[in-house]
């Protein structure tokens, strides 16, 4: 079948490992479905795992790709949760959890094979390209917001860095639960385009904000960590689940956050209940991922470089016809 896969590892330059051709059909594995992908959506999770994060040597070559709706063997329109093996979910008990491409081969593929309990149905409302975008980006957006953050209508919340999948989610679902909503980002177009999604203000990172806000929605890491922290009122929470920019600031600023009583709060994916919680959102509230691209498979290549230069908003998805 044709896949798109990493052929070797390269941590500086990245897509020289990133290979289009053909790979082994998914086998026959009990306790296992085969699905076959119509969408798939790219992560930076596969840009990292090109320069070996989590993806060591010896398990390549790797097909890509977390996320994918698709068709199951009896014909059902489904969506696959791409954390596999937490706490025995999908596999056995001993094994530790992982995103999908971090052990087994992933979803830009003509079929992926994934756990049965990693399958759930795939509401009509959304397209296929649309439901692919959810299980990592807005999963995780979905999380940060409503688990970690704790937060409720009509609290206010900044997420730095708009135009990622993660940032440009949390926009959109922040805006549909009630919530106040800046955004920040380098990039004056983009900074508009969080404005038309909903946000109230769009700044240049590191700008004052008109007041302190009850969360920060963090994925940008070393660049934006300190404006991230200056932003919140007392008793706020940073929630972060990424550092594009690295994972070293140059000020911690941990005076404020004792002081002020900050709490900082770690944030991974999220679970197939939420999921579940995510996808039902979307069909009942009318909320869509923004999509930046739509891209055939045999074009993923295109897909990683736009993605690896930054020039994206929304999620890029590969298709097969």
């Amino acid at each position: 079948m044709f896949a798109a896969y990493a052929a070797r590892i390269d941590r500086d330059q990245p897509l020289t490992g990133l290979e289009l051709g053909e790979r082994p059909a998914p086998g026959v594995r009990p306790g296992w479905s085969t699905i076959t992908v119509r969408a798939a959506s790219l992560n930076h999770h596969d840009l990292w795992s090109l320069r070996g994060v989590g993806l060591p040597e010896e398990r390549l070559p790797m097909i890509l790709g977390c996320d994918a709706a698709g068709v199951d063997a009896d014909g059902n329109e489904v969506v696959l949760h791409s954390v596999i093996g937490q706490t025995g979910h999908g596999v056995g008990p001993g094994e530790p959890r992982s995103i999908l491409t971090e052990r087994y081969q992933g979803t830009f593929a003509e079929q992926v094979a994934v756990p049965t309990w990693n399958v759930l149905p795939k509401p009509k409302e959304l397209s296929f390209a649309e439901a692919a975008c959810l299980p990592t980006a807005w999963l995780t957006a979905y999380r940060m917001l409503f688990t970690n953050a704790g937060v409720r209508p009509g609290d206010s919340v900044l997420v730095q860095g708009a135009g990622g999948g993660v940032a440009t989610a949390a926009i959109v679902l922040g805006k549909a639960a009630g919530l106040r909503v800046f955004a920040t980002s380098r990039d004056e177009a983009k900074r508009k385009r969080a404005l038309e999604l909903g946000a109230v203000e769009a700044v240049e990172p590191g700008a004052r904000l008109p007041q302190r806000v009850d969360a920060v929605i963090e994925t940008v890491g070393a660049a934006t960590w300190s404006h991230s922290v200056k932003s919140l009122r007392p008793g706020g929470t940073l929630v972060i689940s990424g550092a594009t920019s690295g994972d070293r600031p140059s000020h911690a600023e941990l005076t404020r956050i004792f002081f002020l009583e900050l709490k900082v709060v770690g944030s991974t994916m999220g679970t197939k209940d939420e999921l579940e919680d995510l996808l039902s959102f979307c069909a009942t509230t009318g909320v869509r991922p923004v999509i930046d691209e739509e891209l055939p498979l045999d074009r993923a290549r295109e897909g990683f470089e736009r993605l690896a230069s930054g020039e994206q908003f929304g999620k890029i998805v590969l298709t097969n016809s």
